[in-house]
């Protein structure tokens, strides 16, 4: 007998996202990550990207306002491609939301169109508890699995899928 639904306390919205030759479609592509150093902690990757506020209309608007923040960057043609659900009990404050909450993070294929670092915003840029390194790895199974990508579920969904992955911006899917 399945037990409760348990309630979504958080939802995110985060980018997988790919720099590729638009004359060559075929050629390797980059994959854009944050690499992220908390003093005391080893350092670990994440897509760029963060919660839904209230003021997002989307989970899809939060995400350009999220990737706008953290790269100064612009993208094109998100697909929805992976959904984690891991368990949340806590408001980022540390008071507690729900015991038995989860976070839901919706990861989404994209191109990116544009980037500049100088026009970064934001909490990570105006009070950073650490660093934020923009880097690019090769998106290939070896470039996805060098590093410590975080959620662990995104690493493994990346290393088994990077056709899929590609094949999500191909533009015959009419995004």
């Amino acid at each position: 007998m399945p037990g409760p639904v348990r309630p979504v306390v958080k939802r995110t919205a985060r980018a997988i996202l790919l720099e590729v030759d638009p004359d060559d479609p075929h050629a390797p592509a980059s994959l854009v990550l944050i690499k992220r150093t908390r003093p005391g902690s080893r350092p670990y990757w994440i897509t760029p990207g963060g919660g839904v506020e209230p003021e997002d209309v989307s989970v899809l608007a939060a995400l350009h306002r999220e990737v706008d923040e953290e790269l100064g960057g612009k993208i094109e043609h998100p697909v929805h491609a992976f959904v984690d659900t891991v368990s949340h009990s806590h408001h980022e404050d540390g008071t507690l939301a729900h015991p038995h909450g989860v976070k839901v993070q919706h990861f989404f294929v994209c191109r990116l169109t544009s980037m500049d670092l100088s026009l970064r915003h934001g909490p990570e840029v105006d009070e950073p508890q650490g660093e934020y390194e923009v880097v690019r790895l090769p998106f290939t199974r070896e470039g996805v699995t060098s590093v410590n990508v975080v959620p662990p579920s995104l690493r493994a969904y990346l290393a088994a899928n990077i056709e899929g992955v590609r094949a999500a911006l191909a533009p015959d899917l009419g995004a």
